[in-house]
């Protein structure tokens, strides 16, 4: 297998590919509606990578850099049409042997078949909480919840994997954590429980606001106990927990009390074009400018391993140096 490594001695192994910077909801911690609102500027046709665009980009990380695990993400991937014929082209690349889509759920209803069908391997669903009232404040659009339901409905209908993640914020919805734990429990899908993160400048971060690993753990092990499990592959983002009665298992993803640096082995690539060595920088690299502009692709190839052997990146174990620091915002190159 290939192996380019960073600075700290990290291969890639996994690529995160932002195919457009639009959603249909406005979260408060990625999409804040005063933000965001209807005059926002989001990109045209014209600055999108376009298909073609992506799935050559895509099989040089493959071929030349060591990829094998590609995950879609937007704002909403789903709002960028006929992303099937995307998928398609991206699980005909040799070497890719995980194809994984973050979505809120909404629309995998239309979907969701198509998905399966293209090469979609797997689905992690954003759910932040069971409260019908509290889901539609925190969602910003008052969308109902029963349209995740539908959604998890029709994935699991399809034949995708399903994971759910759950953002939790202190005083704002840390008491949906046990009930979120035993409703997927029950439901037999895999819930991940993730610290609130100071990703980008808009979502008001502040540390008071973080429901740590620690508390979350015993939280739920209070109620179910649960026992730690080691990880499935090397670089994986969730602490892995498994209810002791047999019954299923959770993830916690710890970028704040527990920074995970040392192992993170993904870069992502922006529906502009740009590709980031980090979810917290300030800036990319724009290979847009580049695969339009060159064709040849050994000299892309040669970019691409020097952007990151290059890479020296560890922000979450620097934040307290680095909390003043201008980030790119989460919708612009996904989670």
């Amino acid at each position: 297998m290939v192996s380019i490594l960073d600075k700290r001695h990290r291969p890639l192994r996994d690529l995160r590919i932002s195919v457009t910077d639009r959603c249909n909801f406005r979260c408060t911690y990625c999409m804040p509606a005063e933000i965001f609102g209807p005059d926002y500027p989001f990109l045209n046709k014209e600055e999108l990578l376009s298909f073609e665009e992506i799935e050559r980009l895509a099989t040089l990380f493959a071929k030349d850099l060591g990829v094998v695990k590609l995950r879609i993400t937007g704002g909403e991937p789903l709002m960028r049409k006929d992303l099937p014929i995307l998928i398609e082209k991206l699980a005909k690349i040799p070497g890719i042997e995980d194809i994984a889509m973050t979505t809120n759920g909404t629309l995998l209803p239309l979907y969701a078949d198509k998905l399966k069908k293209a090469g979609l391997h797997r689905v992690t669903i954003s759910l932040d909480s069971l409260n019908p009232e509290r889901f539609k404040q925190m969602n910003g659009r008052h969308i109902s919840i029963q349209k995740v339901f539908d959604g998890i409905k029709a994935a699991k209908k399809a034949g995708l994997a399903i994971k759910i993640n759950m953002v939790v914020q202190k005083g704002v919805n840390d008491q949906d954590i046990l009930p979120m734990a035993a409703y997927f429990k029950k439901e037999g899908h895999i819930l991940r429980f993730i610290e609130f993160m100071d990703v980008g400048n808009t979502n008001k971060w502040n540390l008071e606001h973080v429901m740590t690993k620690k508390e979350i753990i015993d939280l739920i092990d209070s109620k179910n106990p649960i026992k730690p499990e080691p990880p499935r592959y090397a670089g994986e983002v969730a602490n892995r927990f498994f209810y002791e009665d047999g019954s299923g298992e959770i993830g916690i993803i710890s970028s704040v009390s527990d920074a995970f640096c040392g192992s993170c082995n993904r870069a992502r690539l922006s529906a502009r074009g740009e590709l980031f060595t980090c979810l917290f920088a300030s800036s990319g690299f724009d290979l847009k400018r580049i695969i339009r502009t060159t064709e040849n692709d050994e000299d892309i190839t040669r970019i691409l391993k020097e952007l990151w052997s290059n890479r020296h990146d560890q922000y979450s174990t620097e934040r307290e140096q680095k909390k003043d620091q201008k980030k790119v915002e989460m919708s612009y190159i996904g989670g």
